[in-house]
This record gives C-alpha cells, structure tokens and sequence, in this order.
C-alpha cells in the first residue's frame, strides 16, 4: 500500500478509504502481502480526474459500477471534457503592470487591481509577479473604454460583480431548461458510453445557443430601452428647461433649435448644451433638431394619452 500511495500521489489513509467504500478493488494476497497491480494505479488515477472535476464520491462509484459492468466510461469522461472545454473562442493574454497602468490611463491604482484580481479579471503569475493573466481581454477591454468615459474603476468593478451575478441566473436557467427537455434522459441514471457520447455530441450543437439567444435579446432589450432612456431625458428637456441652459441649435455650438416646418412657425427654444452635443452625435449636426422636435412632440403625445387614461 505504501508503495501503492509513493506512486499515486494518494495518502495510505485515502487508499484505504477507497477501499471501503468499494471505489477500489481490493488488493491480491501472497502470503502475508498485499499486492496492488497497475490497475489498482489506474483506477485511483481516474477517481482523482473525476473528483478535480467536480463529482462527488457517490457518483463516481457509480461510474466505475458502470465501467466495471462493461458499460464502458470513455463517452462520460469524453462528456465532462466537452462540457469543460472553453465556452467562448477568446484567447487569455498576459500584461504587465505598466501595460495596464498605461491601459488605464497611466496611473497606477492598487486598489482596483486588487479588485479585478477578486473578480478573476486578473489573475497574478507566482512565477512574474509584474505580470497577469487576462483570462478574457475583451473584458478588460471594455472596462478600459468605460474609464476612458469617465467611469471610476470600481464603479465598474461593482457593475460587473451586478452583471455576473444576473448572468450567472441566466446560465443556471438555461441548464435548467435544456436539462429538463434534452439531457435528463441521460442523467437520471449512469449513462452508457453510447449514451455518454451522444449527450456529448448535443452539448457541442447546443453550445452557441445560449450566448446566441442573450446577444439576441440584450441587442432588442438595449435599442428598446436605450429610446425610451433618450425620449424620457430629451423630452423632458424640451418641455421644461432649467433656466441657466445654454441655447441650442443644430450649428455645432449652442443656439436656437428651430422645429421641423415652415421658418415662421419656427420659435427658439433653450436646451442645455450637453444635450445639443449628445443628440449630434447620435444623428449628425443635420437632423438635430428635427430629431428633438420629434422626441418631445412624442413625448406631449405619451402624456397626453396618460392624462386621458387618468380621467377616465
């Protein structure tokens, strides 16, 4: 058994709990030895594969159950490796810490480093302590153009760990759902390799799916909420301006924004500049301000129809 323990890397008290539980055969005796063989190797080789990937003792029993019945464990093993395969084709990166200063603006922010190493944003290299590992560069991205916008970096450190937590739902729905309806019928027993290997084969069809269905709704959800956002601000601006707003106009400065229409009908009214900037780089400098005659004529109408509503 020691031996047995020196070329696994296992504990003799981990061996000899295998045993018991009838996770490991017992060993052939000679005389008064035991005497373990290659199999007896392997076998604990692939109970420490199964546990790394998360299964739990009682199950993995019931996989070598299987394989020992001749079932065959290759198409599960072949199964765990497809559901652990990258779900996304983005290459990790490294960077140095003045690499990501200067990504970030050049200057150095301990604390939101520690912050993105919690997140898994970062992760540090024992072996190059100035160096990280980005396991999705495209995230990093982001956050770098958020902080070029003016967000504070755990701003959005607190935005992300929002957005991971409401993702993470959406995820746990989808398996939940494709669970139920496609995979079951291969889990609510152990599966056969044939089985194994078929259920492989639906998690590389279904793999897109998910990421294809949120990109989906996210793009509908934002172009949805994104007018209604611009309406809502836009619209209440044209109505009611505060009374220190810069005067705008579809000039590249601030002026007066005459509605779409004949020239006499036309009368000045103050927006705020910020404003007048926004809308110009959402529909160019010549549709200013039919775009805000637009907005508000749109938001006079919502209202009234709300007022209507009401008195009924």
């Amino acid at each position: 058994m020691e031996d047995l323990a020196r070329h696994s890397g296992a504990t003799v008290r981990t061996i000899r709990g295998y045993q018991d539980r009838g996770l490991l055969p017992r060993p052939e005796r000679r005389g008064r030895a035991n005497v373990y063989r290659d199999t007896h190797l392997s076998r604990l080789r692939q109970i420490a594969g199964l546990l790394d990937r998360g299964y739990t003792l009682a199950s993995i029993k019931e996989l070598l159950e299987a394989w020992d019945a001749g079932r065959g464990l290759g198409g599960v093993l072949g199964l765990v490796a497809e559901v652990e395969r990258p779900w996304s084709d983005e290459e990790a990166a490294r960077m140095t810490r003045a690499e990501l200063n200067e990504k970030f603006g050049g200057t150095r922010d301990d604390a939101a480093v520690e912050d993105a190493v919690e997140l898994g944003v970062l992760v540090r290299l024992p072996e190059t302590p100035d160096e990280f590992l980005v396991p999705s560069p495209q995230e990093l991205a982001v956050a770098a153009e958020l902080h070029a916008a003016g967000v504070p970096l755990l701003a959005i450190s607190g935005h992300l760990r929002e957005l991971r937590a409401q993702v993470e739902h959406i995820a746990g729905r989808f398996l939940d759902f494709t669970t139920e309806y496609v995979f079951q019928q291969y889990l609510d027993h152990p599966p056969t390799d044939a089985e194994a290997t078929e259920a492989a084969s639906l998690v590389r069809r279904l793999r897109p799916l998910a990421q294809q269905t949120v990109d989906a709704e996210l793009a509908r959800a934002m172009r949805a909420l994104a007018t209604r956002y611009l309406r809502r601000h836009l619209g209440e601006t044209a109505i009611s301006a505060p009374a220190d707003a810069a005067p705008a106009t579809t000039s590249p400065g601030p002026g007066p924004v005459p509605p779409p229409g004949p020239a006499a009908d036309a009368e000045p009214v103050p927006l705020p500049a910020a404003t007048v900037r926004a809308v110009r780089e959402l529909v160019g400098a010549e549709h200013i301000a039919a775009f805000i005659a637009a907005a508000a004529e749109r938001e006079v109408r919502a209202r009234t129809m709300d007022a209507l509503a009401t008195r009924r």
